[in-house]
């Protein structure tokens, strides 16, 4: 397997805070690698440095072998690069189709009319075909979220990062965001997924990383992570979340 993500002693401050401390991680294509760990441990960070929305210090990032930072290739790189947020960011003014299929013809130069009917088959797959011509404040959250999901689709990327996509969410439709990064595991999407559901982490991981403090502490395939975790601090921390 290649990797298509490979960080090396990556470092990230702000100012004297060090938020990020020694990262080291690859991700092979089709892997699909959870993130947990308590709020303000660096997990959104460390995805956000892989596409160079925060810049890191030292260190290197590279993505299908090449590596991330500012320049003429940056913009190459963020194509190959998905991200879908924690809250959406939808265009309100476009039509969910529209939102879907506007990169596409933007940044890959496909023509208007091939970026509509992969966009209809994007929405097929998440289950939003039927919705195509409203505006993202008439649907629910959730439906936002897998409108999101396929907008990212549709540039073709070679992973998809994740920030937490369903933490803005109301409890009952968790599960349908869920079901369509499920699916896309299935297919063999490349994703890194920062969330705080652990069975998602259980059912669909590949493997699964424990960040505190900047670092990463301890990582495993998800029966080891969760039936035996090796370190104290992973252990604390699945005690405290899966027991209370």
């Amino acid at each position: 397997m290649s990797n298509v993500i490979e960080i090396e002693h990556m470092n990230k401050f702000y100012g004297q805070f060090q938020a990020l401390n020694d990262i080291n991680m690859t991700v092979e294509q089709g892997e699909v690698v959870v993130i947990i760990g308590p709020s303000g441990s660096g997990k959104s960070t460390l995805i956000r440095c892989i596409n160079l929305l925060e810049a890191y210090q030292d260190g290197d990032v590279r993505v299908a072998g090449q590596r991330v930072e500012l320049g003429p290739k940056l913009a190459g790189i963020r194509c190959e690069v998905g991200m879908v947020f924690q809250n959406f960011n939808l265009y309100p003014h476009l039509t969910v189709l529209a939102n879907v299929a506007l990169a596409p013809v933007r940044v890959r130069g496909m023509s208007h009319r091939n970026a509509q009917v992969r966009a209809r088959g994007l929405l097929e797959k998440v289950d939003m075909a039927a919705h195509a011509d409203k505006y993202p404040s008439q649907l629910s959250g959730g439906q936002q979220q897998r409108v999101a999901i396929a907008r990212t689709m549709a540039m073709e990327p070679r992973v998809i990062l994740f920030d937490e996509p369903t933490s803005a969410l109301d409890p009952e439709m968790v599960g349908e965001v869920l079901d369509v990064m499920q699916s896309l595991a299935r297919a063999g999407v490349t994703m890194i997924v920062v969330t705080h559901e652990m069975g998602f982490a259980r059912k669909v991981a590949d493997r699964v990383i424990f960040m505190e403090s900047g670092r990463i502490i301890e990582q495993n395939n998800p029966q080891d992570f969760f039936t035996a975790p090796q370190e104290p601090r992973t252990q604390a921390f699945l005690q405290a979340i899966l027991h209370h």
